[in-house]
């Protein structure tokens, strides 16, 4: 695993293990089991969530969230990127290193 907390686009995501996810109404909501912390996703980051269930590129995921949510690619790659950072700090998800 790559320790910084700078994601980039051409970076791999994944989800960490150890979270319960259930859905209330639109929203996605998460129960780290090792922190105890629960975590409101909201709706495109639960799609977020659920597009990293495997490992996948970080423009991959923007791409997939600009089609979706018909939103500029630029502003769409910089929020994705910041969801991203806060749950990697937060040890939610986790960086793949590719050799």
């Amino acid at each position: 695993m790559i320790k910084s907390d700078q994601i980039l686009p051409k970076h791999i995501v994944t989800q960490s293990e150890g979270n319960i996810v259930s859905d209330m109404g639109n929203d996605k909501v998460m129960l780290n089991i090792e922190n105890g912390k629960y975590y409101n996703l909201g709706e495109i980051g639960g799609d977020i969530w659920e597009s990293i269930s495997k490992p996948t590129q970080v423009n991959e995921l923007v791409n997939h969230i600009v089609k979706k949510y018909d939103v500029q690619t630029d502003k769409c790659e910089e929020e994705v990127i910041s969801f991203l950072e806060n749950m990697y700090q937060e040890n939610l998800i986790e960086l793949v290193v590719e050799d």
